[in-house]
């Protein structure tokens, strides 16, 4: 009985990084996509794009409210945006709530959010940037969702983004990549949990509920128009937390425009990544196609990968 009692204590208190993550349902043709705005607001850009690729996969596609409201740089209040999001999580005949684009401000709404009936019914949430909020929300509570292009970037993505993110959705066949070398490149091979998103947004949400767990995973981190000085505050605040310690491997994406002072830092974005990972024995891979580029692959957060790096040809591979 005692040995019995020991078991079940232990098991309550795995973490999430050791509990399978739940798989929302992949999409099916005739499924409906809900296009919401969580931040910036919406109001001159073309949906016709993302509207035209979503029904050639055969699905059928719903505005939220929010898209066209204009706060000055939010799509309505915070109210405004969780009541259109909530509406679409609660809505049993939304199978994908896609957010309209980033920007700031879904931090700002994502505690109004009650997320009862999306667990008893999950959906796929997909966006990048400032979603980065939701995907680790989203981990902590259990739920796998994707790292993706949003409507606003869809005219721009390349083709190789927009067919990743189809065959994340509707699973039909294995999500893999092969990564192209990079003289930073960091050998080795690990297996984990994918977790990550825009660095900033991470870094902002330390010591919150939605903070994410580092500990056995692959962490996945992009970022754009930041100060160099910032990359490295970033990373070093990564570092005391003891993230870095506990990860298994690193995907560095897309460090796009970044600004630096009249006096320089003296290194740029990936050589501030490498000097402050160079302690750790794991595999990194720069250069991943993911982020605020045109080749923005899909990345189903939560999933279980084998990431491969070395010499000739790296590789990341999920789980289904």
């Amino acid at each position: 009985m005692l040995r019995i009692l020991s078991i079940l204590i232990f098991l309550s208190t795995l973490s999430y990084s050791q509990k399978k993550m739940i798989t929302p349902p992949y999409l099916q043709k005739g499924d409906t996509v809900a296009i919401v705005a969580t931040a910036r607001k919406n109001i001159d850009d073309n949906l016709k794009p993302a509207i035209d690729l979503l029904k050639s996969w055969g699905l059928e596609v719903k505005i939220g409210s929010t898209i066209g409201l204009d706060l000055n740089q939010l799509a309505g209040t915070d109210e405004q945006r969780a009541k259109d999001f909530q509406e679409q999580l609660d809505n049993p005949n939304i199978k994908m709530i896609w957010c309209v684009r980033g920007g700031y401000g879904t931090v700002r709404m994502v505690d109004l959010l009650d997320f009862t009936k999306f667990k008893q019914q999950p959906k796929w949430i997909v966006g990048f940037s400032d979603v980065t909020v939701l995907h680790s929300h989203l981990n902590t509570m259990g739920f796998k969702s994707i790292h993706g292009i949003m409507p606003v970037t869809v005219a721009r993505a390349s083709k190789d983004a927009k067919e990743s993110m189809k065959v994340a959705l509707f699973g039909h066949e294995r999500l893999e990549y092969d990564i192209l070398p990079h003289p930073m490149n960091k050998f080795g091979k690990a297996q984990g949990e994918l977790v990550g998103g825009n660095l900033s947004i991470l870094y902002s949400l330390f010591g919150s509920p939605s903070a994410i767990d580092c500990e056995n995973k692959i962490l996945f981190i992009e970022d754009l128009d930041e100060y160099l000085y910032h990359i490295d505050r970033m990373m070093m605040n990564l570092k005391r937390n003891g993230c870095l310690e506990s990860i298994k491997g690193i995907l560095v994406g897309g460090m796009t425009k970044m600004k630096d002072n009249d006096i320089p830092w003296g290194k740029d974005a990936l050589q501030i990544i490498e000097d402050v990972t160079k302690k750790y024995n794991i595999p990194i891979v720069y250069n991943f196609p993911a982020g605020h580029i045109q080749d923005n692959r899909a990345l189903p957060f939560g999933s279980q990968v084998t990431l491969d790096v070395n010499s000739e040809c790296s590789k990341l591979i999920f789980e289904r």
